[in-house]
């Protein structure tokens, strides 16, 4: 077996990939992540890359993650296939000196390329990790049931969907005080519809794409897993209560200040407005 096989990475994208699946937001090829690495967890698996790595260039160039290491999900690929044959399903690529191209060093061993929204991962980790000071280095996408759901009948704002979720739930706005970030429907797998994404990442760790899925980012993969299942989880409470003919009484402005006191965190102004 390939020791890379046994890396902290792999074991990681494996859990987090089959708990997506398990959770129902990632059926078929949907969904995809990518995790930054650091050249030190990746130098002892070097007996396992490629001699030859495969050569492929950028639609659009990423220069501040020139040289910068990625273990990505493949297109078209399963998660639910990830745990069963992780070298199938998973690459591990680096990014050149001057960040227009990558090559795969590992994976993809019935050949592919990785996620075809890699534009839109690259985008946004190049904002996370400006925004956060580095420590940021995931970027994840599903198709979280609820969040979607509420995109259809929820005015498309930043802010009120911001309260609506806050509201759904007490433990949300310790768990995402910066919001909710939200684009226009736009065409997935293109440049456009990642540059929009990361301009949403400079404000917001969550962004919504309407009719079709959520992004989430994080350190780890974890992290970025436990704000986009609580997020979820309070769309699917809120879910429900509209279904019953909305709220009668809820969490005031007052008392969502009064949260974010008591954990140390800054909500988002716009979405204390009444």
């Amino acid at each position: 077996m390939q020791a890379i096989l046994s890396s902290w990475f792999i074991r990681d994208m494996i859990k987090a990939t089959g708990d997506m699946w398990r959770k129902g937001w990632d059926e078929r090829n949907g969904g995809n992540i990518s995790l930054r690495l650091l050249a030190e967890d990746v130098a002892p698996f070097r007996a396992d890359f490629y001699e030859q790595p495969r050569c492929v260039e950028l639609t659009q160039a990423a220069p501040d993650l020139a040289n910068c290491w990625f273990l990505v999900t493949g297109s078209g690929k399963f998660f639910r296939n990830v745990e069963l044959a992780p070298a199938e399903n998973l690459v591990l690529l680096q990014l050149n000196d001057r960040g227009t191209a990558y090559h795969i060093h590992w994976g993809l061993t019935g050949g592919g390329l990785p996620t075809s929204e890699l534009a839109a991962h690259f985008q946004s980790h190049a904002v996370r990790i400006q925004v956060s000071a580095g420590r940021d280095r995931v970027i994840m996408h599903c198709h979280a049931t609820n969040l979607i759901a509420l995109s259809y009948v929820h005015e498309l704002d930043n802010a009120r969907f911001t309260r609506l979720l806050w509201e759904g739930s007490t433990e949300c706005l310790v768990v995402f005080p910066d919001g909710i970030g939200i684009v226009p429907w736009m065409v997935p797998g293109t440049d456009g519809i990642g540059t929009q994404t990361a301009e949403q990442m400079r404000a917001h760790s969550l962004v919504l794409w309407p009719f079709h899925g959520i992004f989430g980012s994080g350190p780890t993969l974890d992290d970025a897993f436990g704000l986009i299942d609580t997020a979820e989880k309070s769309a699917e409470i809120m879910v429900k209560v509209l279904s019953m003919g909305g709220k009668r009484q809820t969490i005031s402005s007052e008392e969502l200040v009064a949260l974010g006191k008591r954990f140390g965190v800054t909500p988002l102004p716009a979405a204390l407005k009444d």
